[in-house]
């Protein structure tokens, strides 16, 4: 028992801190000092649906327009067992994710590799950049008409539109994590006897990998945000399109269930992600 009351509070960042925390003399501006907060998470998470049931039992914005938690957890149940329009809740998440995750990939293969060669080679970035930063601040939905006209109205006009999300931001974040990279270091490497593929691999590329990974987590996020776009064009199933679908009929307790499970599961993502960072890269924020 006493032992899971004590992952109960490292959980959620209640145990004592140890030695080496209580030692030290600055704590303000300190990044490894900072907490997870779950328990504020927890705190702000409950606030949020307190404040949920309270709009709706004062009927402060009609039930049409703001359903009550109840029937939206109803919906899900509903819609996880029943289905929706020909698919099961599972069955659209599935095919969402399918369509993120190729989206994802691809611009993580292809954006990394030019995000690295654009800082390293002056050329590279010449070539490169003005085409990236024309494109970036162009909304996804901008390029649905083109990407109809030159992929068609299938899975894989949608992959590309959530590729185009995913890529600018891996190539300016694996950019920005290789100018990071100091002189002194790729200097001793070099002293050590160290060739270019070596200083790539071992002094580059490691302490690029903080801002790649900021730049996966942040791709993950816009793939999701533009999830919507990319199902509005002739989908039959999918979180999106499910939401797009449902908002023709003014169901917004099938509106919001789906905006909470397209959050959940990029939150699941992020926190997936944040493990995955914190394996590789332990030595972050502790420098």
């Amino acid at each position: 028992m006493p032992t899971l009351l004590n992952h109960v509070k490292h959980f959620f960042g209640l145990s004592s801190p140890d030695d080496f925390e209580k030692k030290k003399t600055v704590r303000f501006g300190d990044p490894s000092s900072t907490g997870n907060g779950r328990i504020f998470s927890l705190l702000s998470l409950i606030l949020l649906i307190a404040v949920w049931v309270i709009v709706c039992e004062l009927e402060i914005v009609p039930p049409l327009f703001w359903p009550p938690p109840q029937e939206v957890f109803a919906r899900f149940y509903e819609i996880a067992t029943e289905g929706y329009r020909g698919h099961t809740l599972w069955g659209h998440i599935g095919v969402s994710m399918l369509r993120i995750l190729a989206g994802f990939i691809l611009g993580c293969l292809l954006g990394i590799p030019l995000g690295i060669g654009m800082g390293l080679s002056s050329i590279v970035r010449g070539a490169f950049d003005p085409i990236i930063e024309l494109y970036r601040p162009v909304p996804p939905l901008a390029f649905i008409p083109i990407i109809i006209i030159w992929l068609g109205i299938g899975d894989q006009g949608k992959i590309a539109l959530l590729f185009l999300a995913a890529f600018s931001v891996m190539v300016i974040n694996a950019r920005a994590g290789t100018k990071s990279v100091t002189v002194e270091k790729i200097q001793a490497a070099y002293s050590l006897g160290a060739n270019r593929w070596q200083v790539l691999r071992h002094v580059i590329l490691i302490n690029a990998l903080p801002e790649i990974f900021t730049g996966m987590r942040v791709a993950m996020g816009v793939c999701w945000g533009t999830l919507v776009a990319a199902e509005m064009v002739a989908s039959t199933a999918g979180v999106g399109w499910m939401v797009l679908n449902a908002a023709r009929y003014l169901r917004t307790d099938i509106v919001i269930m789906g905006i909470i499970v397209m959050g959940g599961i990029g939150y699941g993502f992020d926190l997936i992600m944040r493990k995955i960072e914190a394996k590789l890269i332990p030595w972050k924020g502790k420098a």
